[in-house]
């Protein structure tokens, strides 16, 4: 491994139960991890003092950071001092459990808009389920991942996970598979990226724009003709 500063995955667990088929699979790849000289710290959405979107209404014109008072923000510091981000979510109700949208719309709109802090770290998704739309909700983490500017670790289908009693996710053997393909993938997708860092004393991405409300040189440079 390049570097002796060991990698730093944060995984953000979406579901309400404390011990259901999200934190088997989240235990199971913190032992993975491990075996790969990587520590993953779990943030649990349940545990959280997180409160709704206000009635203010003013988030697509704010120019600096929800004044609303949670634990969110220190949350965000915590994903912009790890390597790699971990959503991983159950499905309810066709889609990603409540806690999760929430999250993802207070951590986004609120704080990471402005800077996206998230700007290539390396992450991936995990959905359970039962039966039904875990691919639907794959493509919403995956979306909040690429509007985050992060690197995506892909290796073969997506990590979705069937299991319906706690524990069950564990048994859906290619299921498994791809969460273990992708957590290898993230070790190695850091390790290339510090090893580039050090090599050339810059990210090997070019980050150009802060955030959407900026426009790039390139398009700068060609409004004018």
């Amino acid at each position: 491994m390049s570097g002796t500063q060991k990698i730093r995955i944060l995984a953000v667990n979406g579901s309400e139960r404390p011990d259901g088929n999200n934190a088997a699979i989240l235990r199971y790849a913190e032992k993975e991890l491990a075996g790969r000289g990587a520590c993953l710290d779990v943030v649990c959405l349940r545990d959280l003092r997180m409160s709704p979107c206000g009635p203010c209404g003013d988030c697509n014109f704010r120019t600096t950071p929800c004044t609303v008072d949670d634990d969110v923000a220190a949350v965000v510091d915590r994903m912009a001092e790890a390597d790699g981000i971990i959503y991983a979510t159950p499905v309810h109700g066709f889609g990603s459990a409540p806690l999760m949208p929430a999250f993802i719309e207070r951590s986004g709109t609120g704080y990471l808009r402005f800077d996206r802090r998230l700007t290539n770290k390396v992450a991936g998704a995990v959905v359970t389920g039962r039966r039904y739309s875990h691919v639907e909700t794959y493509a919403h983490l995956l979306n909040n991942i690429l509007l985050n500017r992060m690197i995506v670790a892909g290796h073969g289908f997506p990590s979705v996970v069937y299991g319906d009693e706690a524990g069950s996710a564990l048994e859906d053997e290619e299921g498994m598979e791809m969460v273990t393909r992708m957590l290898h993938r993230m070790v190695d997708l850091i390790q290339v990226l510090r090893e580039h860092r050090e090599l050339t004393g810059r990210d090997a991405l070019a980050v150009d724009v802060p955030s959407e409300r900026h426009r790039s040189p390139r398009r700068a440079q060609g409004a004018g003709r």
